[in-house]
């Protein structure tokens, strides 16, 4: 409960703050000024528990916001009274120093000692009771928060490969060997998002061997691929930091590790599994739907354009020469009785695909499927044409490859029209997402 009583407040000074005689909160004598003394055992607080007080300004002393210079100011909303030296006195709470002039000693008789008795009790009890409220010390702002931790990679396993000219089995990081994948597999000079396009392509096929634990096409199950087109072409890492480095191809190998490093641990999925992400070289014009390849519906290996191949690819377009007794021979239909209707052409495309590739083809009355005739007679592609020279045949091919998923040439075409690597893959992989390899193949 609150004194009625008018209560005058002495702060008195931190004994930590020196005092001058000629500084005005001084209690030291001074000439023509009654002095008051406290009694024993009522002294002002400590300096450690009030802060000091600057003799210019007093008031409620906040924390600045964090990052605001200066620590501390002023929020009462106005100026605390503060009389300069020169402006005589004011009414407001007085500091040492800051009372009236007192008239000369003199006037100070009978009345003066006898209201100066009456009031010391008072000075005497708010001394006590009423100590000059703490000023709390300046808060420092808080330190900036340190960024989290990027949560550490789960550790992608090693990949196995059978050296087939040695027959020796090469161990490496994934990434590594994702890096020998697309040095055999494509230019170094196309464009870094083609070369990125095709590391997440390679990264996706080996991971999915691995999800599967597929060592098919391995001699003796010794690895988990081969370094052959049955799987993926490699080149082994020795060959890569020996052979590339002394050919000066340092700068083709680092370009290489920087479209691995951009894409590090991402993949292709369709419902939450790795994809088949097959790749060729250069298409005819479009891909291949994959149940004209391998008869088998895939739903994201679906026939788009690819319009790029045809300007940009020194493959697109081949014309070999075959002899009339070669083909027969090739074709499996030596000895076998060959017969063609009047009027009917020796050789007949029977049905196409939607890539426009040949579907079906008779030759000398014997059916064979575009990719048959294609493999059988190694050409390029399974979309061609052909034309006899005596006793030649002269076939020309649009196209290299099987056509079916990403083709090559047509990612470097979109990588310098501007598309991303990601752009590229949805392109060629109808409805695809991507994933981090680590989340599939973590044994949590």
């Amino acid at each position: 409960m609150k004194d009625p009583r008018t209560q005058l407040k002495i702060p008195v000074a931190p004994r930590s703050e020196a005092l001058t005689p000629d500084d005005p909160r001084s209690t030291a004598p001074q000439p023509g000024r009654p002095q008051l003394t406290l009694l024993p055992g009522h002294a002002a607080q400590p300096p450690e528990a009030a802060a000091p007080v600057r003799p210019e300004r007093q008031g409620t002393l906040r924390p600045e916001a964090p990052g605001a210079p200066g620590g501390a100011r002023h929020t009462n909303g106005r100026r605390p009274w503060t009389p300069p030296p020169s402006r005589g006195p004011a009414k407001g709470p007085r500091r040492p120093g800051s009372a009236r002039k007192v008239p000369p000693a003199a006037l100070w008789g009978a009345g003066g000692v006898l209201a100066l008795a009456l009031l010391l009790p008072t000075l005497v009890v708010v001394s006590t009771n009423h100590h000059p409220a703490p000023v709390p010390a300046p808060i420092p702002a808080p330190a900036p928060a340190k960024p989290a931790a990027p949560q550490a990679e789960a550790q992608l396993p090693n990949v196995s490969v059978y050296l087939t000219k040695t027959g020796q089995v090469e161990v490496l990081p994934m990434e590594d060997y994702v890096t020998g994948v697309l040095a055999a597999e494509m230019p170094a000079d196309f464009e870094l998002e083609a070369l990125k396009a095709q590391a997440i392509a390679a990264r996706t096929f080996i991971v999915r061997r691995l999800v599967d634990g597929d060592m098919s096409g391995v001699p003796d199950r010794k690895a988990m691929v081969t370094d052959t087109v049955s799987h993926q072409a490699y080149i082994s890492k020795e060959v890569l930091e020996k052979e590339w480095k002394a050919q000066g191809k340092s700068a083709e190998l680092a370009k290489l590790q920087r479209a691995v490093q951009e894409t590090r641990n991402t993949i292709m999925t369709y419902k939450g599994k790795p994809i088949t992400a097959s790749f060729f070289s250069t298409s005819n014009g479009y891909t291949e739907n994959s149940e004209d390849y391998w008869k088998e519906d895939i739903p994201y290996l679906r026939s788009v354009a690819s319009p790029w191949d045809k300007e940009l690819s020194p493959g697109y377009k081949e014309t070999v020469t075959i002899s009339r007794k070669d083909f027969i021979n090739k074709l499996g239909l030596a000895g076998q009785a060959i017969t063609v209707s009047t009027g009917q052409p020796f050789i007949q495309v029977l049905s196409t695909t939607e890539g426009h590739r040949i579907k079906e083809i008779s030759i000398g009355g014997h059916v064979f499927s575009g990719r048959e005739v294609r493999e059988k007679l190694n050409l390029r592609s399974s979309e061609f044409t052909w034309k006899t020279s005596g006793a030649d045949i002269q076939i020309t091919t649009y196209g290299y490859g099987h056509g079916v998923g990403m083709s090559q040439w047509g990612a470097d075409g979109m990588a310098k029209e501007g598309s991303t690597a990601t752009q590229i893959l949805k392109h060629y992989y109808t409805g695809i997402d991507f994933t981090q390899a680590s989340k599939l193949l973590s044994k949590d």
